[in-house]
């Protein structure tokens, strides 16, 4: 279902939230679709079911899913409402240290730019 990277220094947990919310974003998950069992996610991706159980609580309380006791976790009818600015600068955080990875390695802010605009322009070339 998901590929993930086990030699990466994103933890694995953190690494399945963005997969799942990338999925939604391409609408190959839709509001109402069912996850894999905590336990089945966990034998699929070959990593322990705490790993799983993580993410399925940060996705739970980013209200990305939500979990019905008994039944299982689901992707939620509608995107969570929050705060512009306190996703904004959870986001600066998480890539503050990816561009001083590239500032240190000599790569300028031009090339950095473009960088991020290739990118987007595949996003935005993968959705269509």
């Amino acid at each position: 279902m998901f590929q993930l990277d086990i030699y990466s220094s994103v933890p694995i947990y953190e690494q399945l939230i963005r997969k799942i919310k990338e999925n939604i974003m391409k609408e190959y998950l839709k509001p109402g679709d069912g996850l894999p069992s905590v336990r089945k996610m966990a034998r699929e991706l070959h990593v322990t079911p705490n790993t799983v159980q993580k993410a399925y609580r940060i996705l739970e309380q980013e209200k990305v899913i939500v979990t019905v006791r008994g039944k299982g976790a689901y992707i939620a009818s509608k995107k969570p409402e929050i705060p512009v600015e306190d996703k904004i600068s959870d986001v600066k955080r998480q890539i503050r240290p990816l561009l001083m990875e590239l500032l240190y390695m000599g790569i300028g802010v031009e090339k950095i730019h473009e960088m991020i605009t290739e990118l987007c322009e595949e996003m935005k070339e993968e959705e269509a």
